[in-house]
């Protein structure tokens, strides 16, 4: 890509990912590596339980730095295929996550939240498709795993 896709809705309909491990993580992201000044342009829909196979929250919603009070939206993701969407604009992101395999009026609201602090702008960022281990002494790797991401779409 040799451009950024900036302001617009990212969409992303994922197979069931309710069956992750608790060190497995998804994360469907945005990302700027020259942009250190505003966080990366980090902008964040993550499956995991972060190796806390306790914890009954297996996604959130976020935007970085995590670390800081009320960047991150934790909720709890349903077995199932399942959309997630973001909108992004100036100073506003609004996440959505769905049942079935597309946003349209109606469809079932699995969460949703609404970011409108530390929201970055447009810069150099690139969609990252991330899925990689965390270390959980634990709750370590049991078996491989797969995830199957049906489709991906940017509307400006």
């Amino acid at each position: 890509m040799t451009r950024s896709l900036g302001y617009g809705t990212y969409l992303f309909t994922v197979r069931d990912t309710s069956h992750l491990e608790p060190a497995s993580v998804l994360s469907l992201n945005t990302f700027d590596d020259f942009g250190g000044e505003q966080n990366y342009r980090e902008v964040d829909v993550e499956m995991s339980q972060w190796g806390d196979g306790s914890s009954k929250d297996n996604a959130q919603f976020g935007i970085q730095p995590f670390y800081v009070p009320g960047n991150v939206a934790p909720f709890v993701e349903p077995a199932g295929k399942l959309t997630h969407s973001f909108h992004w604009e100036p100073g506003r992101v609004k996440f959505v996550t769905v049942r079935g395999d597309s946003i349209h009026k109606g469809a079932p609201v699995v969460a949703e939240h609404v970011f409108t602090s530390g929201v970055p702008s447009p810069g150099h960022e690139k969609m990252q498709l991330l899925f990689y281990v965390v270390a959980s002494d634990k709750y370590p790797m049991q078996k491989d795993s797969e995830v199957v991401l049906e489709k991906f779409e940017y509307l400006p």
